[in-house]
């Protein structure tokens, strides 16, 4: 087994925060219909960083994965630094990603830029093209 696929495996069955919080800034359900995966992030937000996120959700084992490295990776990230994430950092933090799994993940990224959006009251509200490009 590869190092990358340990990685995903060991995430994938025992991921970090999988719980609602109970007190938080914002949370944010999103869905990709592509792949059918659903996630809830909730996000606590302190001087315009993260500094803590839960999730539940219902996705694959790439989904599951990716999201939980992501979320650990954005501790301690400026807002603004996270509304400009896209696929690119998912592949700096853990793999290449093949064409059938972009959208399973990235999900997390949509989720989180989604949650901020509606925390700044931007009223935006990013798609998959957001993150895929």
């Amino acid at each position: 087994m590869s190092e990358n696929t340990e990685l995903i495996a060991q995430y994938a069955k025992n991921p970090p925060n999988k719980y609602e919080m109970g007190f938080f800034s914002i949370a944010h359900n999103e869905e990709s219909r592509v792949c059918g995966d659903t996630v809830m992030v909730f996000l606590n937000i302190e001087w315009n960083k993260i500094i803590d996120y839960s999730f539940t959700w219902n996705t694959s084992i790439i989904t599951t994965a990716s999201a939980s490295i992501f979320w650990e990776s954005i501790i301690g990230m400026d807002i603004s630094e996270i509304l400009d994430l896209n696929i690119d950092y998912i592949v700096s933090l853990i793999w290449a990603v093949s064409p059938k799994r972009k959208h399973a993940a990235t999900l997390a990224i949509l989720a989180t830029r989604n949650a901020l959006h509606k925390y700044l009251q931007d009223w935006i509200s990013d798609d998959f093209s957001d993150v895929l490009e």
